[in-house]
């Protein structure tokens, strides 16, 4: 991504082993971190806002449950709510009680067709640990608009087949150990932050 195109939003997707690594991710972002990012985790009906919850208890970045029609803004998380696709609109977040795709609902591909539709090579797809396919698709999408695409090191997941599946989708995406997400995030939004120095939130 060169200077001209900056980064104008993240979509993450996960699925088995996700809540260990969005803490781990976002535990570790300054509160006033200048991107929006919307997020896909696979979990029941029943789970509701207990991963908000989860996630907000070790993070000082905001962490949002989305809601229709809502702002898609930073600084904060924003969310896929049990049951319901996720898409960006022109600004806004958008909800949704189509039929699964690919037996799931929420579906990262529906989130990362999104994310290309709406920001082409400005947004950033990241695909995180889990046990299916969902966001191979979406994020060749993303990157066939000429967007950035990251993936977790296979060997850095919980459950590997998810990142497996995307970098078959999408080779040259950029591969990233789990530990390294944060840092190369942040170096997004502060070019000269050293990837070796932890990141603190204020």
């Amino acid at each position: 991504m060169s200077a001209v195109d900056p980064i104008g939003a993240v979509v993450i997707g996960a699925s088995w082993g996700g809540l260990t690594a969005l803490t781990h991710i976002f535990s570790q972002l300054p509160r006033d971190f200048s991107l929006p990012i919307a997020v896909v985790q696979h979990r029941g009906r029943e789970t509701y806002e207990t991963l908000t919850a989860v996630l907000q208890a070790k993070c000082s970045l905001v962490i949002r449950e989305a809601e229709d029609k809502m702002p898609f803004i930073a600084p904060g998380v924003y969310l896929a709510p049990a049951d319901y696709h996720l898409l960006i609109d022109e600004g806004h977040l958008a909800l949704s009680t189509e039929e699964p795709v690919g037996f799931s609902r929420p579906s990262i591909d529906v989130l990362f067709d999104s994310a290309a539709a709406t920001y082409g090579r400005h947004a950033l797809g990241v695909v995180l640990t889990g046990a299916n396919r969902d966001g191979s698709a979406g994020l060749a999408r993303i990157h066939a608009a000429g967007g950035s695409a990251w993936v977790q090191d296979p060997l850095t997941a919980e459950s590997p087949s998810m990142p497996e599946a995307a970098l078959l989708s999408v080779p040259s995406a950029v591969v990233l150990s789990l530990e390294a997400i944060a840092p190369a995030l942040v170096r997004l939004v502060r070019p000269f932050h050293p990837l070796s120095e932890p990141v603190s939130p204020p």
